[in-house]
């Protein structure tokens, strides 16, 4: 089985910053593109940044030029630097990839359970 699980996630003020990680693990043969996904109360998961295997990237509008996905290969992880943080921006953070697992002929998507960041105003 593949696992995802993320960790980096917390309290700040706003225009501080938090650094969020996800780190797959299991019989993976590869991973494809990685993101991040955000829930608030009340509203549906929403993207918030992808990166793909050969390192470009794709942001949500509300997060550009404020956050920044990167990923070590070696490790199979991938970050999120959030700067600039606004309350706005409080959320649950989940980690995506899509990941082709040994015994397997397809990538499918992977989730991890979600780490909680909360701005303060």
């Amino acid at each position: 089985q593949v696992q995802l699980v993320e960790s980096g996630g917390g309290l700040v003020q706003a225009g501080g910053s938090l650094r969020l990680s996800c780190a797959a693990s299991g019989r993976i043969l590869r991973t494809n593109a990685m993101g991040w996904y955000r829930q608030a109360p009340g509203n549906e998961r929403e993207f918030v940044a992808q990166i793909s295997s050969d390192g470009s990237t794709n942001y949500e509008d509300s997060v550009k030029g404020r956050f920044t996905i990167s990923r070590d290969n070696a490790k199979n992880t991938v970050y999120l630097q959030m700067n600039s943080l606004k309350p706005e921006d409080t959320a649950v953070y989940y980690c995506n990839g899509k990941i082709k697992r040994a015994g397997s002929f397809y990538d499918r998507d992977y989730w991890g359970q979600g780490t909680q960041v909360t701005v303060s105003s």
